[in-house]
């Protein structure tokens, strides 16, 4: 998954005014207990940094 799918799939999900937002603030345990911006600029694959978002979202399985 490119960075821009990413993005996209956040937007989509959390609307364009707050993904970025909650992705600066949300802590999430998945990640090791990092923010999606932490994980991702220390490399993380953003296809796994996806996964972890879609399940503290509890996304239906053809969202992930």
């Amino acid at each position: 998954m490119r960075l821009t799918d990413f993005w996209q799939r956040m937007e989509r999900h959390l609307g364009s005014g707050y993904a970025e937002s909650w992705a600066r603030d949300q802590v999430i345990g998945a990640l090791g207990s990092r923010t999606v911006y932490e994980a991702l600029e220390a490399g993380e694959d953003p296809k796994f940094v996806w996964r972890a978002v879609s399940d503290v979202l509890e996304l239906p399985a053809r969202e992930r």
